[in-house]
């Protein structure tokens, strides 16, 4: 079996890596291709109160399974299929069900943290870092807590002020000098992500 192609991609919280992911998953013909999100990989609290998950720092490396994630892009590429979690940032936990996911030939691993450890960042083939404006990220992040997380804006800005913005300073920022490409703007740079998609088919096709 072909070793699966794994390109990671990051960069802040609404910096728009979600978007490049989709772009270059819709721009693959064959669609031999599955997205991972970090975001899934949280840890299970269900050891701790409604009250004391509420206080997690979703952006410090802390919060994150990793252990897990390299456990399941290592049986990814023994061609095993996996159980990815399902994380419900409502309740602030993992839910009891989860995604079958099977291997792919591309596998697009997202998320804000995946530079920052070592063992992933040498999983990967292609590492990429979308870097946007913190006003444009602000109001991205704003504008999904309030729709998909049923936050109120109160909350997200103290969260933002608090949590996201000193650990985006700390731990995700200095990532960049990881990645072997940066996209600026992200989702909206159409002509990155054309040239990413075009070196992505020539891997492919190697």
């Amino acid at each position: 079996m072909k070793k699966p192609i794994i390109i990671g991609i990051t960069g802040g919280t609404g910096s728009g890596k979600s978007t490049v992911s989709k772009e270059i998953y819709k721009s693959i013909e064959d669609k031999n291709v599955v997205i991972i999100e970090q975001d899934s990989y949280y840890k299970d609290q269900s050891h701790l109160t409604f009250d004391e998950r509420k206080k997690t720092n979703y952006d410090h490396p802390f919060a994150f399974d990793n252990d897990l994630l390299i456990e399941h892009l290592n049986m990814l590429m023994e061609g095993k299929a996996i159980e990815k979690p399902i994380y419900d940032f409502e309740i602030h936990n993992r839910k009891k069900e989860t995604v079958t996911v099977c291997p792919k030939d591309i596998i697009i691993l997202e998320g804000i943290l995946i530079l920052y450890d070592e063992r992933i960042r040498n999983l990967l083939d292609i590492k990429i870092f979308v870097d946007t404006d913190s006003d444009v990220r602000v109001i991205r992040r704003i504008t999904r807590d309030l729709q998909e997380r049923g936050r109120n804006l109160n909350s997200v800005i103290d969260q933002y002020m608090s949590t996201v913005r000193p650990a985006h300073m700390q731990f995700i920022e200095p990532t960049k000098k990881y990645a072997d490409i940066i996209i600026p703007e992200g989702g909206y740079n159409k002509v990155a992500i054309d040239i990413m998609v075009t070196k992505i088919k020539s891997i492919i096709n190697e």
